[in-house]
């Protein structure tokens, strides 16, 4: 039976241009009727979503962890189910949801209509897939360029969290998790919803996007050293095992600082504090291999 989709591919992302036209050749041979729209900026993504929402079945999505924060928020208000085609740098949901990065094997996954109802993580109103965060991650974001991505790869994550350490400095902050207030002195907090985030690295070792939680870690650094056991236990996320790294669990967490910081969701500088998150239980279907 044919669907209808709408196809939105962010053509800025770092596969985006290229992956387009094989995108289209493929979903026209799996039996999908498109509607493919040309886009100029992802700011666009959400209007396109609302105008086409009563004449598709679902969105497919073409673009990084960043895209798809762009996108959240619509799609939960339309109710219409996701299929990813990931062609960002780091590609962390597809990671989580064991998405194909080929771009036909990310096409048949769609076709084969297996969907899974996953977890998403709010925070002031703003949806996210991933991770939101604030502190190191925001000054990474700001000067994380696109060539860097291009060129790097997610590379240039960790080059550019080497760049930015000398310059970050610790803040105070409260946080409020199930009942406790905690004050932390710390250089990052990170909340996540799903597993993977920064090109791999895992918000904790048994996190899940359908677990019902959020998961927290403070990173409270005292010596410059202590950088380097770090890097080694975030990919498999270990990072529980280290004196000064803060693990915290909760449905609802809030975080109080001083001044006002900025809060990075999936990738994009979108909110700040005062805080609060939650997560919102099989809040959108994906489809999945």
């Amino acid at each position: 039976m044919t669907k209808r989709a709408l196809l939105l591919v962010n053509r800025h992302a770092r596969k985006g241009q290229k992956s387009l036209a094989q995108a289209v050749e493929v979903l026209h041979d799996l039996d999908f009727e498109l509607i493919t729209v040309p886009i100029k900026h992802r700011q666009q993504l959400p209007e396109l979503v609302y105008k086409h929402q009563k004449s598709v079945d679902l969105v497919i999505v073409g673009g990084g962890d960043g895209t798809l924060n762009t996108i959240v928020d619509s799609l939960v208000e339309t109710n219409l189910p996701l299929g990813i085609l990931p062609l960002g740098t780091a590609n962390d949901l597809a990671r989580t949801l064991s998405i194909p990065l080929s771009i036909p094997e990310a096409c048949r996954a769609i076709a084969t209509g297996n969907l899974k109802y996953i977890d998403l993580g709010w925070v002031n109103g703003k949806h996210f897939f991933n991770v939101a965060s604030l502190g190191l991650s925001v000054k990474i974001t700001e000067k994380l360029s696109k060539g860097a991505k291009r060129r790097l790869g997610i590379l240039a994550y960790a080059y550019t969290a080497l760049q930015v350490l000398s310059q970050t400095r610790a803040f105070r902050a409260v946080i409020e998790v199930n009942g406790e207030s905690i004050q932390v002195k710390t250089i990052q907090i990170a909340i996540g919803n799903g597993r993977y985030y920064g090109g791999g690295m895992a918000i904790a070792k048994d996190a899940a996007i359908d677990d019902r939680r959020l998961d927290l870690y403070s990173l409270e650094l005292q010596r410059w050293w202590q950088i380097f056991p770090l890097l080694w236990t975030l990919p498999s996320g270990d990072h529980d095992l280290l004196p000064w790294v803060r693990t915290l669990q909760g449905e609802n967490i809030e975080i109080y600082t001083r001044k006002p910081y900025e809060i990075n969701t999936d990738g994009e500088l979108t909110v700040a504090t005062p805080a609060t998150f939650r997560v919102i239980p099989k809040a959108l279907a994906v489809y999945t291999s």
